[in-house]
């Protein structure tokens, strides 16, 4: 059996490093070692490495695993601890992250989660695959800003992978039978050794299914699956808005484990009257000089359709009026909205003589003539 080299030697660091150290170093390790990261003629010697340096690791930063280490050598960790137990506890999580896109997980999935590993002595450890899961699937939905409100149910259609009617997503043809991989002799792997590891790597001919198909099914060309347009019902809750995604459980591509995911994305169109400002509507009302200095009641119109406003005398240009409920539903409780409607003067551009004569008498009552009435024949000229 080959000499196992020192723990500390493999990270760089003296028996005396903190946790801290040891946690920086290996750190440095990994992602210097990590396979993704060499290029291909380094890659062998790259994994080896790196499971080299993680089994220093995950013996060195687990307190009671350093103490047995540190005391009786390799023999203390061997007999106490599996090679699954050797890793288990290691604060990989917190070193990776803020790596790749989804830190140690994907590192060790990489490395460890397409294989099952082996002890020194040859026994099996924990095999870490897994069912296949289907794709995902994305669609953007654009609505208005009525559907918007109130909520609303679309039928979309999207194209999906179905598993084949044909060889019912077995891949061969009918009447024939899928046939053992001559290489891995069904189970989909190849096993080889490496230091410490007896590492089982994904069969190249058979691509880790454990069979290969002679006559492949002629519908879905041995793939077991076949693209097929369907029809789904969406139900839009009410308070949705630009930039929210709606998640379908299971209504993704089919595989030979559980389906994917529908992902469905909103986009509000503009709207050609209101706009949006979170649970609440904005909507500009342009209101006749004359009707803001008497009052009047006037008409407004909504997402639910028009209503009547009233407007008291002497209202200013600009004034923001709110119409209590004829926004939007929150998409997360049972309130709703407002609509806030923002007065603009609307003053003519022409005037008949007797409505110019009107005007200039009130300027003369006015206690500002002078002003008023220059004022006027600058804007009525």
């Amino acid at each position: 059996m080959a000499t196992q080299r020192d723990y500390y030697d493999i990270l760089g660091v003296s028996k005396n490093a903190s946790a801290e150290e040891i946690k920086k170093v290996y750190r440095q390790l990994a992602l210097k070692f990590h396979p993704d990261r060499v290029g291909e003629s380094e890659k062998k010697q790259a994994e080896e490495r790196f499971k080299e340096i993680s089994e220093a690791y995950a013996v060195l930063s687990d307190s009671n695993k350093r103490a047995l280490y540190d005391q009786y050598g390799h023999a203390g960790i061997d007999q106490k601890y599996t090679t699954e137990d050797i890793f288990r506890g290691a604060d990989f999580g917190s070193i990776f992250e803020g790596f790749s896109n989804s830190g140690a997980g994907s590192i060790f999935e990489e490395l460890f989660g397409g294989f099952d590993v082996f002890g020194a002595s040859g026994n099996q450890g924990t095999r870490r695959g897994r069912r296949r899961r289907g794709q995902d699937l994305h669609y953007e939905l654009e609505i208005s800003l009525e559907e918007a409100a109130g909520g609303v149910e679309k039928v979309i259609s999207i194209p999906r992978l179905e598993i084949c009617s044909t060889c019912n997503g077995d891949g061969v043809r009918p009447g024939t039978k899928k046939k053992t991989c001559p290489n891995c002799r069904g189970t989909g792997q190849i096993a080889r050794s490496s230091g410490f590891f007896s590492i089982a790597t994904t069969c190249s001919r058979c691509q880790g299914q454990g069979f290969i198909i002679e006559s492949p099914c002629s519908e879905c060309r041995g793939k077991g699956y076949v693209s097929h347009q369907k029809k789904i019902q969406v139900k839009i809750p009410a308070g949705v808005d630009s930039g929210n995604r709606l998640r379908l459980s299971g209504e993704g591509d089919a595989s030979n484990g559980e389906r994917g995911d529908l992902y469905i994305s909103i986009f509000v169109k503009p709207h050609s009257q209101f706009k949006r400002r979170e649970n609440d509507i904005i909507f500009n009302l342009d209101v006749s000089f004359i009707k803001l200095i008497l009052g009047a009641e006037v008409e407004v119109p909504t997402l639910e359709g028009k209503v009547m406003m009233k407007i008291p005398s002497g209202t200013q240009p600009g004034k923001i009026f709110r119409i209590r409920g004829k926004g939007i539903k929150d998409l997360h409780g049972r309130t709703q909205g407002d609509e806030l409607v923002a007065v603009n003067a609307l003053i003519p551009t022409r005037l008949t003589s007797r409505q110019r004569q009107i005007l200039e008498e009130y300027a003369k009552e006015s206690a500002d003539y002078s002003f008023l009435g220059e004022k006027i024949k600058k804007v009525f000229k």
